[in-house]
């Protein structure tokens, strides 16, 4: 079984104390989005646990506990969202000088095979133009070198609480494209896959509709078996899991999170909203067995 914490919610940036303490009681429950009566256990026990997938635009608050989590025989990679956009954007995430540094010190800790960047998504909006994506893509990109060996890009999608959030944007004076170029775009894409190849990354995208690959991005599977059986050494089924978005190419996983339970408040976040992760915050122990409630 492979665990995702989480494509839901930020486990290691808010949720680190409980995730240890589900470690250590070797188990968590989980409830289905959809039905809050439909409990699930999952065991975490090292032998039911083939790989953890952590997602993340903040690990700091986890890396104390790093060495606990290997010394228990889990195996472990990170899915480590770094955009530095602006602050209209990512209103409450650690400076970007302060993530590049952990993302440094994460590579450091477990190597940088197991350290996943993503610049994720690509928003153009008229204070993260094309041109502010190719500038800053290659200025993260220099300071990411030798930290990780893959980055993963996606274009936003304009979901429903997104879209929300980009209209408040537009009573700022900030504008968000969802509906954009493919001339641009090929060019920012094609000049993106040329710079992650020059600092020895690998550069496949998420999800994604369009076919990138005539610009030099492979199509990518975030949780991937091929993946995980270089890095780890296991082999896990290559199925496709139903569950996610049909553009999705993901395997089977099973994700400990519940959405509307961060508080990044990122505008183009789909998992929910900064009003919702501070209300069910209030809901939350580290000594329960599920994210949210007894």
């Amino acid at each position: 079984m492979i665990v995702s914490a989480s494509r839901r919610t930020d486990i290691p940036a808010f949720y680190s104390p409980w995730l240890l303490n589900r470690i250590r009681a070797g188990y968590c429950t989980v409830y289905n989005p959809f039905n809050r009566k439909q409990v699930t256990r999952v065991s975490l026990l090292p032998e039911d646990v083939t790989v953890m997938v952590f997602w993340t635009k903040n690990p700091a608050p986890l890396l104390p506990f790093l060495e606990e989590i290997k010394g228990r025989g889990l195996r472990f990679y990170f899915q480590y969202t770094l955009n530095a956009y602006p602050q209209a954007l990512e209103p409450r995430l650690p400076s970007w000088e302060q993530n590049v540094a952990s993302f440094q010190q994460l590579a450091g800790l477990i190597g940088p095979s197991r350290v996943i960047w993503r610049y994720d998504p690509i928003v153009i909006s008229t204070v993260t133009d094309y041109a502010f994506h190719l500038h800053n893509f290659d200025s993260l990109a220099q300071r990411l070198q030798g930290c990780t060996q893959r980055v993963v890009i996606s274009i936003v999608d304009a979901y429903r609480k997104a879209v929300s959030n980009f209209r408040l944007l537009a009573q700022q004076g900030i504008t968000v494209q969802t509906r954009l170029c493919l001339e641009p775009l090929a060019k920012l894409i094609t000049a993106m896959a040329e710079i992650a190849a020059a600092h020895g990354m690998e550069i496949y995208s998420c999800a994604e509709a369009i076919d990138l690959s005539p610009y030099g991005v492979h199509a990518g599977k975030c949780i991937d078996a091929q993946y995980i059986r270089q890095v780890f050494g296991v082999t896990v089924d290559d199925s496709k899991d139903k569950n996610q978005r049909q553009q999705c190419g993901c395997v089977v996983s099973k994700d400990i999170g519940i959405y509307d339970t961060c508080l990044h408040g990122c505008t183009y976040c789909y998992a929910g909203t900064r009003q919702g992760g501070s209300k069910n915050r209030q809901q939350h122990s580290p000594d329960s067995p599920s994210l949210l409630g007894g």
